[in-house]
């Protein structure tokens, strides 16, 4: 964090430098501007703004950006410049305003009681709004953003209708990839079904700024979905473009638009948004039997409230449904109304639900090693896993140089493919990396394993493969409401004894 702090005002030297000519233009010494640091102080007398809380503000993380914003508006208020296009301007591409304004011939430096206007009505709310988006979008960018549970992947510890803050600086936000875009929606624009929120003219490189810590294991994490740089608008996330190409063809999906939707991409940061729970760290040996999961074959403490299917097999009664809901249990299946149910329960639900007196006997239903499930990842049939024995399977860590052979390359290909940008061919047996011949990879970023609480109903890197570091939006924190979508607001829609509790 401290980095952080010294960091910004630091990068502040380099649009400040654009500014020389104003200020000499002011009767300042230009040279100041390249000091760092000492140039904010310049710049903030130059501006008669000597209030201590500017100074406050310059250095806290990501306000000081909308601060420095305003210096910038203030600086061009000095020399007459009052109009929201010449700010909006000067505030977006400083390194080329700042310097056209400069060599205007008739520019002068006017004295500080001409540098405010009378504002019109229309004008204060024009900036009061210009104000509000400004301020609220570096905080949805960088400090925390709303986020809705909309499915049961994260049950019990997470509800569907939970109304959640995710934490940016946790692990550090990420800069915007795509700036240009539509404030305070995701992808799509309000009231549209598939038109772009963004446009994608201009494209900046990843950058993370440093955060409070690092991703750890068992925090629920809130990333961009892996598998979502290209999709069906039909489908959306709800099933994969990639399961739609496995499962009837590339030429099938891309040419029947009307049954499989239209294809488009999305940029990283414009993905969907799935939170799920990190299980597997870089560089752990990961392996799942009978349900448990084993980190480098040391069993793992669950964290959370994990739920699967339990079989429950009744005298034939059916369950008091009051009951189920004073337990949380609302999603249950009968087999023919035979008396046999199919229940997704945590341990301490199953643990109840057997001392009914209606109940004669309840089972964990586990899927057997060796049957293979192959709509999991890699999708290859060497591999024989399914969602309760799956792995061992090992999670690349950045700067790690492993052994890349036919064997394993499925597990890694779209890493080196996709996510690391290189060109990868496989000819038989041979494997060829940007032309060469490869038997080695090392890694350039960390990943992680991610998977759902609610096992047996989560689609989770069990389904698509490892999460890219570059891919992790930030860190479920505290959950601010809860509404249960399945009642009516008079009937017990808001889950008051959910509400304002920190996410474990």
């Amino acid at each position: 964090m401290l980095l952080l702090i010294l960091l910004i005002p630091l990068s502040f030297t380099i649009p400040a430098i654009f500014a020389y000519q104003l200020f000499e233009k002011g009767g300042e010494n230009g040279w100041k501007l390249l000091v760092p640091y000492y140039n904010l102080h310049v710049w903030l007398k130059f501006i008669e703004k000597r209030s201590i809380w500017w100074y406050i503000f310059l250095i806290i993380p990501f306000i000081n950006v909308f601060v420095f914003m305003l210096m910038i508006v203030e600086l061009l208020k000095c020399y007459g410049k009052f109009s929201l296009l010449d700010q909006a301007i000067a505030v977006i591409v400083p390194f080329i305003y700042l310097p056209y304004l400069s060599m205007q011939s008739e520019l002068k430096l006017l004295p500080v009681e001409e540098r405010k206007i009378k504002k019109s009505v229309t004008r204060e709310w024009v900036d009061a709004i210009i104000f509000a988006v400004i301020a609220a979008s570096i905080i949805r960018i960088f400090i925390f953003e709303a986020y809705t549970i909309p499915t049961s992947s994260m049950e019990a510890s997470l509800l569907r209708g939970d109304f959640l803050f995710v934490s940016k600086i946790a692990y550090g936000p990420r800069s915007p990839m795509t700036p240009i875009a539509f404030p305070f929606v995701h992808h799509t624009l309000p009231l549209t079904k598939d038109t772009k929120s963004f446009v994608e003219w201009i494209k900046l490189p990843y950058f993370r700024f440093p955060g409070f810590s690092e991703v750890k294991r068992n925090d629920a994490v809130v990333f961009n979905f892996p598998d979502g740089d290209t999709l069906s608008l039909k489908y959306q996330s709800n099933v994969s473009y990639y399961t739609l190409v496995r499962q009837f063809g590339r030429e099938e999906v891309l040419n029947n638009p009307q049954q499989y939707g239209i294809i488009t991409t999305r940029p990283l940061d414009k993905r969907e948004n799935f939170i799920k729970r990190c299980i597997g760290m870089p560089g752990d040996q990961l392996e799942i039997i009978d349900k448990e999961v084993y980190i480098d074959e040391k069993k793992l403490k669950p964290e959370g409230t994990r739920q699967f299917i339990y079989q429950v097999i009744t005298d034939g009664s059916t369950f008091n449904q009051r009951a189920l809901e004073r337990l949380g249990i609302s999603d249950e299946k009968s087999s023919n109304g035979s008396g046999v149910y199919y229940m997704t329960l945590s341990e301490k639900q199953a643990e109840k639900i057997g001392k009914f007196g209606n109940v004669k006997s309840i089972e964990l239903f586990l899927h057997p090693k060796g049957l293979a499930d192959f709509n999991l990842f890699p999708y290859d049939t060497a591999f024989k896993w399914n969602v309760d024995n799956y792995g061992p399977i090992h999670i690349p860590a950045e700067g790690e140089t492993i052994e890349i052979n036919s064997k394993n390359i499925s597990l890694y290909k779209r890493i080196i493919d996709v996510f690391e940008d290189n060109e990868l061919r496989i000819d038989g047996d041979k494997i060829f990396i940007n032309g060469k011949e490869s038997s080695t990879y090392t890694f350039k970023q960390n990943y992680y394993w991610m998977m759902g609480d609610n096992r047996h109903h989560s689609a989770d890197s069990r389904y698509w493969g490892f999460v890219p570091e570059d891919h992790v939006v930030g860190k479920a924190s505290f959950v601010w409401l809860s509404l249960d979508p399945s009642k009516s607001l008079f009937n017990g829609k808001i889950r008051w004894n959910k509400m304002f509790r920190f996410v474990k």
